[in-house]
């Protein structure tokens, strides 16, 4: 009996691994190239219900557009791949990545060392270069130049990102809690809940760009948030060394500087008021 059990519990693991192994296969044989995201983190990603020569289909609720989406064009592009885009709360990416549900998130999300216990990461595709604020035009705080000048205030990020992460960098905040989505965060700032929500540039440009009565607040040199703020694709863990992720890698590394921020301008040029 311990003979077979063990011989049992061999062929198990031979089983696993040629089954994971099998598993990367097909993904990198696949037609389709299947990418996870909000829908809802403009300029990298929104959801609209005009379909233009920019936007991917997203069946009956419309159809995806943004920087992130672009990204993902050009790499099934290259791979030769249909793309395919699904709309996953920020919450839902990592668990529909190890489930095989996608291929890939494309969602401006940055490679921190928990989320990279979980998933593969590629080189950054874009850098925002800095973590700002965003507040009411006509409040005090619109003259803010150091983030400690925020201690007392309400500031509110985006749960389980960076967003929410830096803002207890300011040393007496009132840290609100965490909102699901980054729409949610406008809101919360516009209707006085809070005095200020936390931004990558990008972001923060395509917000007050839709939204008149909020403006930016630079930091001086020194005075503002430590956060990295590159975004990278996930991919499963455990595929780095696979055919599919050096596939992706090499799709990613085609796209240079230059056309990854002239990318960037055109999304925050072409997304919807509100978002």
């Amino acid at each position: 009996m311990k003979k077979i059990g063990k011989t049992l519990i061999a062929m198990a693991m031979v089983s696993l691994l040629f089954g994971c192994g099998g598993q990367q296969q097909e993904t990198a044989e696949s037609e389709q190239f299947v990418v996870g995201m909000e829908c809802s983190y403009a300029p990298f990603n929104w959801q609209t219900s005009q379909e233009s020569e920019t936007t991917v289909s997203l069946g009956n609720a419309g159809y995806a557009d943004g920087y992130d989406v672009q990204i993902a064009k050009r790499i099934a592009d290259d791979l030769g791949k249909e793309l395919v885009i699904k709309k996953i709360s920020w919450d839902g990416l990592s668990v529909a990545l190890e489930s095989g549900e996608i291929d890939a998130i494309i969602a401006g999300m940055t490679a921190n060392e928990t989320r990279e216990e979980g998933i593969d990461f590629t080189t950054p595709y874009y850098d925002s270069e800095g973590m700002i604020m965003i507040v009411r035009k006509d409040g005090e705080e619109a003259k803010f130049t150091d983030i400690q000048q925020f201690s007392g205030k309400n500031v509110v990020g985006q749960k389980g990102t960076n967003y929410d992460d830096v803002i207890d960098q300011i040393k007496g905040v009132h840290h609100a809690t965490a909102k699901a989505t980054y729409p949610e965060m406008v809101v919360a700032l516009q209707q006085g809940d809070v005095d200020g929500i936390t931004a990558e540039m990008a972001v923060a440009e395509g917000v007050v760009s839709a939204n008149k009565d909020l403006t930016i607040v630079h930091f001086d040199e020194g005075k503002g948030f430590e956060c990295d703020t590159t975004v990278s694709i996930g991919l499963k863990e455990g595929t780095r060394d696979s055919e599919f992720f050096k596939q992706v890698q090499a799709s990613l590394d085609k796209i240079t500087p230059e056309e990854r921020k002239q990318l960037m301008t055109e999304a925050v040029n072409r997304q919807p008021a509100g978002e």
